[in-house]
Parts: C-alpha cells; structure tokens; sequence
C-alpha cells in the first residue's frame, strides 16, 4: 500500500507512466496498449461517477488527467500493455502481456497490482513440460522491473496468492521444476474452458446444442487462419465427425474473440440449411466479415488438443 497525495487521479497517471517506462526500459512492454478509469463512490462502486474503457493510452490521460478524487470516492485505472518475450532467442509478441492496475482510494491508500499473462517467467510451461531455457532467458528481466518498481513505490513485493497456473513470488515466479505444479495440465482444464466461455457470451443465444455444430472432437481438424490485415488473430475448424468451431489466438488480445464471432454465426447458418461442418468451413474460406478474412489454405492439425496449443503460443 502507498500513499496518495490529494489530487490522486494525475498522481495516478504518472505513477501507472513510471510503471510502464521501467517495464519498457527492461524490453518488457512495447509501444500502444489501451486503458481504463473508473470512479466510484465507495458507497456505491457498482455505478461509476466517471467511466471510459479501452482507450488508447495517450488519449487516457487527457481525459481523465482533470479529475479530482474526493475523500469518499474510489479510482481504478486499470491498462492493458502489449510487449515480447524471447523463445530461443526469438521475440514473441502479445498484445496483452501485462496488466497494471492502480487501486486509489480519496483518503490516501493505493494499491497496485501487476499481473502477467504468458508463462515466459515460469520453469513449467502450462502443460507442466519443462521449460528452462524459456524462464532463464526472461525471468531475470521481470525480477529487475519488480525490484524496481519496488525501489519507485518505496513499498516491497506482495506476491499474492498462488494462481490455477503459477506461484508468485516477491521476485517473479517460484521455480516448479523443485516446487511441483499446482495442477495438472493447467492449459487445458482452466485456460482453454476459459477462453471458450468468453467466446460464446459474444454469441446471440450463447451456443446451443440445436442449431451449432459439436465444439469438441477427437478426430483431425482441418483449419484456416483468421487474420485482421496481416494480424493474425484465430484459427476456424472442423473434423470429419462434424465439429466445428473457432480458436482465439491468445496473442492477439481482445481483438481475436470477437473475430471469431461472425464465423460462428456463419457456421450456425450453415447448420440450420442442413450443411455439414466440412462443407461449412469450406464455405468460409476466402471470404471478409467486418474486415476480418478467413484465409483460402486449408491446413491440417493431428488434433483439436495441437490446434488450441497452436492458438496459445505466440
């Protein structure tokens, strides 16, 4: 916990910029990312005063730089930064690598919470396989920016509570290759499920057992990239024992799982005329919904399993 000075919204903003620049100092965070302010009243936090979501970082601060926290009233700015970590000495990029939120409160306590979303920093990959290299050649970076963002807040580490994926600790992640893993295959029993939940509260309906075709399978899938420009944003699927459906590409962020929704809806049509999940894909292929295209090559994965592991790594 630190302290605020009274004019906590700008405190705020220039305690999330020092933040971000020692993130970006160690090759942790990149350029662009987007951010979030909220005020509330502590006696109602569930209806903001002042509100404005995903907006580009630059224009984040203009409008919410004039703001003036009141004793009884509570602020989160909350930003999403892209950046990169090294796989074998090749970069990898994601555009939600970190999240950091600043918990402000009008009587002068602040909380700040860093949160990582990639297991670059970590001895198990999310599958539980051994990954050394990975963490030796980026985990020294984030124990740097953690000491010293603790050397700027004047506050030390609080590593929180251990995750369905990873134990923190004050300098990054504890070493699971001596420690063990939480949970077996973490990737697939929370991750994935997770992922496919946020999926479908995009659809109209959610995904229904009638008019959808099956999500999972054991058989082959054959695939198709779904790309924004030269982004690469998901990949469309089907099996031959009519399954069918889309895997966002982690990576990507946000962007890739709303992108998958018009080609849900897509196959949901296909369905109802009495197409096939093949026959449905194929139908797809080459086509642009909403500046979102569906590549003409298909390709071919041993297993859905590979494909959403495909979809997991940068």
């Amino acid at each position: 916990m630190l302290d605020a000075p009274a004019s906590g919204v700008a405190w705020a903003l220039g305690l999330v910029g020092d933040v971000r620049d020692v993130l970006a100092s160690l090759g942790l965070v990149a350029d662009g990312g987007t951010g979030s302010v909220e005020v509330c009243e502590l006696s109602a936090m569930g209806r903001p005063l002042f509100e404005r979501r995903d907006v580009p970082l630059d224009v984040l601060a203009g409008q919410a730089s004039g703001l003036r926290l009141l004793p009884d009233q509570h602020l989160t700015v909350a930003l999403r930064f892209p950046g990169e970590w090294m796989e074998a000495g090749v970069r990898r990029r994601a555009e939600k690598l970190f999240v950091l939120r600043v918990h402000v409160w009008g009587r002068g306590a602040v909380l700040l919470v860093l949160a990582a979303h990639a297991d670059a920093w970590m001895t198990l990959d999310l599958r539980e396989r051994p990954q050394p290299e990975v963490a030796a050649e980026n985990a020294p970076r984030l124990a740097a920016a953690l000491k010293q963002i603790s050397e700027l807040t004047g506050s030390e580490t609080d590593p929180g509570d251990p995750t369905w994926h990873a134990r923190p600790t004050a300098d990054g992640f504890a070493d699971l290759l001596v420690e063990g893993a939480e949970y077996d295959d973490s990737w697939d029993n929370f991750e994935v499920p997770a992922r496919w939940r946020r999926l479908v509260k995009l659809l109209p309906g959610g995904y229904g057992e009638e008019e959808d075709y099956e999500c999972t399978t054991e058989e082959p899938v054959r695939y198709a990239e779904v790309r924004c420009g030269e982004r690469l944003l998901g990949f469309l699927w089907a099996s031959a024992d009519g399954a069918a459906g889309y895997e966002p590409r982690g990576a990507a962020g946000d962007a890739a799982f709303g992108a998958g929704v018009p080609w849900l809806l897509r196959f949901r049509a296909a369905r109802s005329a009495g197409a096939g999940a093949s026959e449905a894909l194929e139908g797809c292929l080459g086509r642009i919904e909403a500046g979102v295209t569906v590549g003409a090559v298909v390709r071919r994965a041993p297993s859905l399993d590979a494909l959403q592991e495909l979809s997991g790594r940068g």
